[in-house]
């Protein structure tokens, strides 16, 4: 066997390899890279293939050309430069083929009875004279028809699966773009393949610009061009801005592409012709919108000027110097006057912003409001941006908080919310809470749904992380000294004796936390010093695990929550989420492995992208309570909801034992430990830890380098998100 080999590697020649995939030892989502155990025809032990493809999975049949290499460190391997799945021909290879989860309702153990009853003729039966499946025991009307289903779909999608494959992309990503256009899939990717970018999630600009030359798409084409500038602003927008300085454009443009300027220039002009691009001046410099974002700002603008110009409900109709103190006699609170000169504001004014960090008396000054205007009315409307922080808020205030899309009633089908200018919301007062959270596009739809009649109160603190989509609402809103606006600074007495709520203002203020060493006594703060990455990596594995359940009873993996500032490196979310699963769900029950990860009965999970038709949405934490691969779901609790995945759905899940801060926003645990280290220089900035700090309830554990810390407190980046929204409101 041996010997064999070494032949083939002296050959030095292009060769064909062939056989069933046994296991995927690595995949990167990213480039696609990919490391496969295959037992390949003619060969007695399993063979390591290493290529790229978008999509494998275990049991999927492969043709490969390319040649044997050896490697010091990894042996013997074929290195294949051309990787596709093909359909197998073998007893074996169907049973693995129809086992792998492709077609819905035929798993393991349904695929090696259909192979013993029908034997090669399987793929024939299931397709012409699928009645025949109700043959075998335990089969009934329901799996047959969800079997017959999913093959039809395979069909179709087979035909999409070889075009596309043959141009680079891969399995998973082509069943995405049959759902996405249909049996219109391969005309539309002729005629446009850049469209992948913008219409299917997880094909990027860089993938379908390689289908692009495939497809003899010239280098320097307009479409290209094109595409390439709306690829730089979406990138743009998804670093939060909403708007690119033109010559940064230009220049971005350029090297992404590798084509002259000219050809930029004039891709520019035709999508702003078009209008896919809007121009405008900001700050003197002229300024690029992508049409969407450049719509959502102009809305937000003109929907607050539209509020404002109305006046409060409750102006001439409450009394507030009786009302202030009626609410203290009701509630048995001594309000500051910080607090009282913020209802008066509240209550006189259509849109109000209150804002503070932890421990200044939001909660108490909200409540107080609301009794009073329950007084007058009944008509409030509480809500969030998540999930969770609405239901801190609903247990803050004891009432109803809804997700602002559930308040604003989205439909999955038209991509669009009920709640409009045409159908606004039934209220007198909305309050917004955690507007740090809120970008402009979910702010826009929001506005052009609150009546002219109602008042708007917005909550939030603006010294927190700007939110994750394009805009830095809250803080321009702000800036414009347009919204009326009460800053509470003031710690009350109870907070003081958080050294959470102490330290997250002396950071705040770009001072030091206290740094003490682990004291005896009991506190909610604590500073665990570690020198290198290595040692930070250990303690914090220590804090997780054992001394933080053993010290505080907390549940290692419902209640601490680790907050990292970045997904990557050794101290990032990815490579923490595969040790703490190791540590934590080692015995988790049906591991299964999809996109790179490993997921089991038991895991704690985020949801990495907005899905509208599940109601799941970025940045929601559930756990995996049963995994059925027969059948190709698994079922996720969020919060009191089961909601089923497809196994070709599990790129929008990641492991959530350690998450991003950016992640955590709008979210409070129990206990959160937070890693901190120099490594993570180009992220370490002040807003950041205090909001890591901010989302521990009872207990915040940083394990780190104090230099490291210093390092972020001192730093508040210069590069403020570039948007217009400031300048927009100050002009009325």
């Amino acid at each position: 066997m041996v010997l064999d080999k070494e032949k083939m590697i002296s050959r030095s020649t292009i060769e064909n390899l062939s056989g069933s995939i046994e296991r995927v030892t690595f995949h990167s989502e990213e480039s696609g890279f990919c490391v496969l155990k295959v037992k390949a025809k003619g060969q007695r032990d399993l063979v390591t293939v290493v290529g790229c493809s978008v999509s494998v999975n275990p049991g999927e049949y492969v043709d490969c050309t390319g040649m044997w290499v050896t490697s010091r460190e990894y042996g013997l391997q074929f290195k294949a430069d051309q990787l596709r799945v093909v359909m197998p021909s073998t007893l074996e290879g169907i049973e693995k083929y129809l086992g792998s989860g492709l077609v819905k309702g035929i798993g393991p153990h349904f695929a090696k009875r259909l192979v013993e009853a029908f034997g090669i003729q399987v793929f024939e039966i299931i397709e012409a004279d699928p009645d025949r499946l109700m043959e075998l025991p335990g089969i009934g009307q329901c799996r047959r028809d969800m079997v017959i289903k999913s093959w039809q779909d395979q069909k179709i999608i087979r035909e999409i699966i070889v075009f596309l494959q043959s141009h680079g992309v891969g399995t998973a990503r082509a069943v995405r773009i049959y759902k996405t256009y249909g049996h219109q899939a391969i005309i539309k990717v002729r005629e446009n393949p850049y469209r992948l970018a913008l219409d299917i999630r997880g094909i990027g600009f860089k993938t379908a610009d390689m289908l692009a030359t495939r497809l003899g798409i010239g280098r320097e084409s307009s479409m290209r061009a094109e595409a390439g500038v709306r690829h730089v602003l979406q990138e743009n927008s998804n670093d939060g801005h909403c708007a690119m300085l033109l010559e940064k454009l230009i220049d971005t443009a350029v090297t992404l592409l590798e084509i002259p300027k000219e050809t930029i220039v004039k891709a520019i002009e035709s999508e702003s012709k078009e209008g896919r691009l809007v121009a405008e001046m900001i700050d003197n410099q002229p300024a690029i919108f992508l049409a969407s974002l450049y719509r959502f700002e102009v809305g937000v603008h003109e929907n607050l000027k539209r509020l404002l110009s109305y006046k409060s409900p409750w102006i001439n109709d409450l009394e507030i110097d009786k009302a202030i103190p009626w609410v203290e006699s009701k509630t048995r609170l001594n309000l500051s006057d910080t607090q009282k000169s913020a209802i008066q504001i509240a209550l006189q004014n259509k849109v109000v912003i209150i804002t503070g960090g932890p421990g200044v008396g939001k909660t108490t000054l909200v409540n107080s409001i609301l009794k009073i205007i329950r007084a007058k009315t009944r008509n409030i409307i509480l809500c969030a941006p998540t999930g969770r922080a609405a239901k801190r808020l609903a247990d803050s205030t004891g009432l109803e908080a809804k997700t602002l899309h559930r308040l604003l009633e989205f439909e999955p089908e038209g991509r669009g919310f009920k709640r409009n200018e045409t159908h606004p919301l039934e209220a007198d007062l909305v309050v917004v809470d955690e507007m740090s959270m809120v970008d402009i596009a979910m702010m826009h739809y929001l506005l052009r749904a609150i009546p002219n009649s109602a008042v708007l109160m917005l909550i939030g603190d603006v010294d927190q992380l700007p939110s994750v989509g394009p805009g830095a609402v809250l803080g321009n809103l702000i800036e414009s000294q347009k919204i009326p606006t009460v800053r509470l600074t003031e710690i009350f007495r109870q907070a003081k004796t958080s050294q959470i709520v102490v330290n997250a203002h002396r950071v705040n203020r770009g001072e030091l936390p206290k740094i003490k060493s682990m004291p005896q006594e009991l506190t909610d703060f604590y500073f665990v010093e570690a020198d290198t990455p290595e040692a930070i990596h250990e303690k914090l594995m220590i804090m997780v695990t054992e001394r933080i359940p053993a010290r505080f009873g907390f549940d290692p993996i419902r209640h601490i929550q680790v907050l990292v500032p970045m997904n990557r490196g050794g101290l990032g979310a990815r490579a923490l989420n595969v040790d703490l699963q190791k540590r934590l769900n080692c015995a988790g029950k049906h591991p299964i492995t999809r996109f790179g990860s490993t997921f089991a009965e038991g895991d704690k999970v985020i949801q990495t992208v907005n899905n509208y038709n599940k109601e799941v949405f970025n940045g929601d934490i559930g756990f995996i309570t049963e995994i059925e691969e027969e059948i190709g779901l698994i079922s996720v609790l969020f919060e009191e909801r089961l909601i089923e995945y497809e196994l070709d759905e599990l790129d929008e899940l990641s492991l959530a034992y350690a998450t991003t801060i950016h992640k955590a926003q709008g979210s409070e645990y129990p206990a959160v430990v937070i890693p901190i280290a120099t490594q993570h220089y180009m992220l370490l900035e002040r807003n950041l830890v205090y909001t890591g700090i901010t989302r521990g309830k009872s207990l915040v554990v940083v394990v780190g380098q104090v230099r490291a810390i210093a390092m972020a407190v001192r730093t508040v980046r210069g590069g403020r998100r570039l948007t217009n929204l400031t300048a927009r409101l100050m002009m009325h």
